[in-house]
């Protein structure tokens, strides 16, 4: 642990960079007896090893958004807080690739590129505060996954602080740049656990000249017809970037109107958006209800999408929790129905969505916090009997020491626990924030 003496030679070590001795207290947790705010690689680099050679424990933060993700402990002796290490390092516009600073925010990227009618294709909830170094570690994605991929599908280079402050680089600054092993593979989704995101180069793509949205409402709760419809769209030639199930509950709080509804987006030039819009039309069943949005009206609903999820900013007055779940695409419709259930019997409010082309869902939980925490065990077996899983994105500190965030360990868990003690020997980075305690 660290003292009021090692502080003391801290600060002296590291005289050019801010230092906060006020210790911090965060009902989320994950915070640190001294925060640390660099500037450069190279800073980064020498907090690091210094923390390693003493054996000080350290907390990564970007924007705060991801505080409530993750982590057994309240506090680390360090808080390496990237709020200062920002901006554009690289933009090459004909290769399509940007390389920035893991603490830049992920609308600030955006912003950006938009003059240059670029963008990063992922969609991150909370967009104005994220940082790409966040994203990163969490392999974080939203609603638009079916069409974008991940971050492990759009990140093509990495530079990465190891515990001992060792840099490592791997990828490129092109896209076709692999040979042999995938090195950012090990890292995005990591959690800050095997090194500190320090620069990160991703692929873009060119802002669509178009995009809409359709609404498809199911005015009867028939859970195969939904199932049946979104097969259908599955096996067509059309390619919506999202295929979003919401539930009644987020779908009266989104759009009005409290059934079951199909959210289908199309990014593409005009006529081929209406083209696919078309098809969804000749195909719907009858008794279902279907409402368009486009351009300017796309955008204000995704404005109020991407931030109607709680994270480690928002301030709430009651016991908020999300899951993540991942199971087979179509089964998503059923998670949903039985999370329904599962709120009505602990008397808890549930919002969420799943996506049926990637089989993964967000579920927010709001309610007293025993209530809560029984949904989260009711909704984690059922993930689990239809061979998926779930993991607590959200919860309070508190909570988190009642609740397995991660799930069970598997069988490849010692995989994990020998990366780990390989390049974290000392297990100084975000300690017991992953999977089994790593």
């Amino acid at each position: 642990m660290i003292t009021g003496e090692s502080q003391t030679e801290l600060k002296a070590c590291f005289k050019d960079i801010q230092i906060s001795d006020e210790e911090q207290h965060h009902p989320l947790g994950n915070s640190g007896r001294l925060t640390i705010f660099p500037k450069t690689e190279q800073e980064i680099s020498a907090v690091l090893a210094y923390a390693n050679n003493h054996k000080h424990s350290v907390f990564i933060m970007g924007g705060g958004t991801k505080r409530g993700y993750g982590g057994m402990l309240e506090k680390a002796d360090i808080l390496l807080w990237l709020a200062q290490y920002t901006g554009i390092v690289e933009h090459n516009p004909g290769d399509m690739t940007i390389t920035v600073k893991a603490g830049t925010s992920f609308q600030e990227i955006q912003d950006y590129l938009e003059p240059y009618k670029q963008k990063i294709p992922l969609d991150p909830f909370n967009p104005e505060h994220v940082t790409i170094g966040g994203m990163v570690s969490a392999n974080d994605s939203g609603p638009k996954r079916l069409g974008y991929g991940s971050a492990r599908d759009n990140v093509i280079g990495l530079t990465m602080v190891y515990p001992d402050g060792t840099l490592i680089r791997s990828g490129g600054k092109v896209v076709k740049n692999v040979a042999g092993y995938d090195m950012n593979k090990l890292f995005i989704g990591a959690m800050g656990t095997l090194g500190v995101v320090s620069q990160v180069t991703v692929k873009l793509r060119p802002i669509a000249k178009y995009e809409s949205i359709l609404f498809v409402s199911f005015t009867e709760r028939n859970v195969e017809e939904i199932r049946a419809f979104a097969a259908k769209v599955l096996d067509s030639m059309i390619e919506p970037i999202s295929l979003e199930i919401l539930n009644p509950f987020l779908a009266g709080k989104l759009t009005n109107i409290n059934q079951y509804t199909l959210l289908i987006s199309f990014e593409d030039v005009k006529s081929s958006v209406y083209y696919q819009e078309n098809v969804i039309r000749s195909i719907v069943p009858d008794k279902t209800t279907i409402r368009s949005l486009s351009q300017n009206e796309v955008k204000s609903f995704w404005d109020k999408f991407y931030y109607q999820q709680p994270n480690g900013l928002t301030n709430v007055t009651t016991t908020e929790a999300v899951l993540k779940i991942g199971v087979v695409n179509l089964d998503v419709i059923k998670i949903l129905q039985n999370a329904e259930l599962i709120g009505d019997a602990c008397h808890v409010s549930i919002e969420a969505h799943g996506g049926l082309g990637t089989g993964l869902c967000h579920l927010t939980i709001r309610g007293a916090s025993d209530d809560v925490v029984s949904a989260i065990t009711l909704i984690r077996k059922s993930a689990t009997q239809y061979g998926g899983y779930a993991v607590v994105k959200h919860l309070p500190y508190s909570l988190r020491k009642e609740v397995n965030i991660w799930g069970d360990k598997t069988d490849s868990h010692f995989i994990f626990e020998g990366i780990k003690r390989k390049i974290d020997n000392n297990r100084i980075l975000n300690p017991n924030r992953y999977v089994g305690g790593i």
